[in-house]
């Protein structure tokens, strides 16, 4: 694959995945809005475990306590602080592990990739953004995470299994209307994040595997660094960001591209 695509698809997926403007819709688009050839799973998997290792670097304080928990959850001890944690990601995490198992085995996954879906999605889930960011308290932190508060944010993260809807998107608006301040609610969606990246791109790694070659395996090395280095950048700029401002030049943002879209798509 030419180095321009590669770099184009790892800093698409780079700058999108953390930011509530949905990287998936964006790397569904790439193909379509550019006239280039569909960049493939593998590709788009390398990409994902790019932003993976983005996040777990930025935020490897939190990585490393819900890791120390680990061996207490696996025993059935919520004794630590690392175990809570630990148990809130697990459990955030399941129901997108379930809704994704049963959309790629039904083949729903595919039929939900259009152009219309996306414009619509981007428009839609962009104003509940807006409206949990400007109607919700900011009452609760992060470190106040609750059971509850992880299983309803999982089911919210269902929702980003649609393209468009945006995974950091849809979980910041399930946080900001449980209450907890913008800042916070972003931590808690990068920290679910990651046991999400990593189930969906253990699922997808059977496929990649069947059509794995030494040229596809550099292409996918070039697309993971890059994409790494986009989304270490995207998380500083947003975080830095809500100090001083609200979700809502995202939004404005999404309004934008959804209508261009749905402009695309029917007429």
């Amino acid at each position: 694959m030419p180095l321009f695509h590669l770099l184009l698809v790892a800093c698409v997926q780079g700058l999108t995945e953390f930011l509530p403007i949905s990287s998936s819709g964006h790397l569904i688009l790439l193909p379509a809005l550019t006239g280039l050839d569909d960049q493939g799973l593998a590709i788009d998997v390398a990409a994902h475990v790019g932003t993976l290792a983005a996040v777990i670097l930025f935020f490897w304080p939190d990585i490393k306590i819900a890791i120390s928990g680990l061996p207490s959850v696996i025993r059935g001890r919520i004794d630590s602080q690392g175990a809570w944690l630990c148990l809130c990601l697990i459990v955030a995490t399941i129901p997108v592990v379930i809704a994704g198992v049963i959309l790629k085995v039904t083949g729903l996954s595919d039929a939900l990739r259009s152009v219309t879906i996306i414009g619509w999605t981007t428009i839609i889930f962009g104003l509940i953004l807006y409206w949990t960011d400007q109607t919700g308290s900011q009452t609760r932190s992060a470190d106040q995470w609750s059971l509850r508060h992880a299983v309803t944010m999982g089911l919210w993260q269902v929702l980003a299994l649609i393209p468009g809807t945006s995974r950091s998107g849809i979980t910041i608006s399930g946080g900001r209307m449980l209450g907890y301040g913008r800042e916070d609610a972003a931590r808690l969606s990068m920290l679910m994040s990651i046991p999400t990246i990593i189930a969906s791109g253990a699922l997808l790694s059977f496929d990649v595997a069947q059509e794995a070659n030494w040229a596809l395996a550099r292409d996918a090395g070039i697309a993971a660094v890059f994409s790494a280095i986009a989304a270490f950048a995207a998380l500083k700029l947003m975080f830095r960001l809500l100090q001083s401002v609200s979700f809502t030049p995202y939004v404005v943002y999404r309004m934008v591209l959804g209508a261009g879209l749905l402009a695309y798509a029917y007429y």
